[in-house]
């Protein structure tokens, strides 16, 4: 195999990194390389160099991992760890009210990233973890960030093929305007059914110190017997303690 066409260092180093993911934590040299499109002694002098800085870590088995050093480095996003921390106390709150899945999320570009989770034994089965991302248009939180965010970013989402995961899906651009209107309206959204038949969700916004929505929260519960209007005032209230944390935090 050879190189195709020619990239910069950091492009290829940034695909070494980009090879990793939920569908593959741990990999080979040569699977590394497969997935970054690069020779195997390219792929061995860019992952000694990454291994050696910390990004990456070898086990026994010689498979490597994503590495500390990396964590150290994401736990500085004012959208990761600072984030988190400013939310779980109510997100501890809200999973004692409801003993269900609760999850904070923040957007990136058209998809949704969950970087925080709290889920019971007897909680309703969830398709979502922390680092998982998701379409917008498909999710509770999902619902939230894209109701507040740009009309750049609306539009472009709805220009989008819009996926389907089951038949209860909005899909329909037209019904999916409606219902983002009416998220802003009544300050909280509702995904029934929308990622699995047997789970719905409730998902209000958390703002920033300049009022901004930054990151939503939720809590999914079991389809049968959901009353949405009786979960939504309990979600909206750990998004306004959320947000109060966030203002305290940023003075």
């Amino acid at each position: 195999m050879t190189d195709p066409a020619p990239r910069s260092a950091a492009d290829r180093l940034l695909a070494v990194l980009a090879a990793f993911g939920h569908a593959g934590p741990a990999l080979s040299l040569t699977e590394i390389g497969r997935r970054a499109g690069l020779t195997l002694p390219t792929a061995h002098r860019l992952v000694g160099l990454l291994t050696a800085w910390g990004a990456l870590e070898r086990d026994r088995e010689g498979v490597y991992h994503i590495g500390l050093r990396l964590w150290e480095l994401g736990s500085l996003a004012p959208r990761g760890l600072a984030l988190r921390e400013a939310a779980m106390p109510f997100l501890e709150d809200l999973y004692e009210a409801t003993h269900e899945n609760v999850q904070l999320a923040v957007r990136d570009g058209l998809e949704v990233v969950y970087i925080e989770r709290i889920s019971g034994r007897s909680a309703v089965g969830v398709r979502t973890e922390v680092g998982a991302r998701w379409p917008l248009h498909a999710t509770g939180v999902g619902l939230v960030l894209l109701a507040h965010s740009t009309p750049e970013v609306k539009e472009h989402c709805l220009a989008q093929e819009l996926a389907a995961f089951t038949p209860h899906t909005v899909t329909d651009p037209v019904r999916l305007r409606r219902l983002l209107a009416e998220v802003r309206r009544s300050g909280f959204a509702v995904s029934d059914r929308q990622i699995t038949e047997d789970a719905l969700s409730v998902a209000a916004p958390v703002r920033g110190p300049r009022g901004e929505v930054v990151a939503s929260v939720s809590v999914v519960v079991p389809v049968e017997g959901a009353a949405p209007s009786a979960l939504a005032p309990a979600v909206r209230v750990a998004g306004l303690g959320i947000s109060r944390a966030l203002g305290r935090t940023s003075t």
